[in-house]
């Protein structure tokens, strides 16, 4: 078995374990199935599930990991990151609408996870750069250039998943060279809000 199979397995076993409909508004649930992006608050939303789970098996998180999740939303990526790291790992979702992260929040702690957290997000800080370094970095929101200060917030062997102009970039630092990016299919994601800084 190869290890991008075996990545594909955890990513499908987190999908099992954290159900969508638990972060998605009432009005919402019956859609949990559908694979397309749904409504979570004003220019807000879930994303679709076939991009979240092709961002987290390129993000190749690994158990005991400590992972950023940027743009939390509802809790839902940030709970699928907490079930990929485990309880040795640590996983906080950051969030700037101040609505979405109590929600967010609420959500994720019904999952038991006491390694995962979510929070509010300083509106004049990309990041968390307060608790870095992070093994990965997912964010669920897109920048129209790769975000330089989140780079910096990764570990000297660290990963990111950022959509950046609509389309799926994958940093991977090197302890003594510069970042590797690659870019990777056509996607849509709600704009990373540099004035609000998620």
């Amino acid at each position: 078995m190869t290890a991008v199979t075996r990545g594909d397995d955890r990513v499908r076993a987190a999908f099992d374990a954290v159900q969508r409909e638990d972060f998605l508004p009432s009005a919402e649930r019956r859609y949990a199935a559908d694979d397309r992006p749904l409504p979570i608050g004003p220019s807000q939303t879930n994303s679709q599930p076939s991009s979240v789970r092709t961002m987290l098996e390129l993000l190749v998180v690994r158990a005991g990991d400590t992972v950023l999740d940027v743009g939390s939303g509802s809790g839902w990526t940030t709970a699928l990151l907490g079930h990929l790291v485990g309880p040795e790992g640590r996983v906080v979702g950051v969030e700037v609408v101040e609505r979405l992260a109590v929600w967010g929040r609420s959500n994720v702690e019904a999952y038991g996870m006491g390694w995962v957290s979510v929070q509010q997000a300083d509106p004049d800080v990309l990041g968390l750069p307060s608790q870095a370094p992070f093994d990965r970095i997912l964010v669920s929101a897109e920048s129209r250039t790769l975000p330089a200060e989140l780079v910096d917030q990764l570990t000297p062997e660290g990963r990111m998943v950022v959509p950046v102009h609509g389309r799926l970039s994958v940093v991977q630092r090197h302890r003594d060279r510069e970042p590797v990016v690659r870019q990777v299919g056509h996607y849509r994601f709600v704009p990373l809000r540099r004035s609000e800084r998620a």
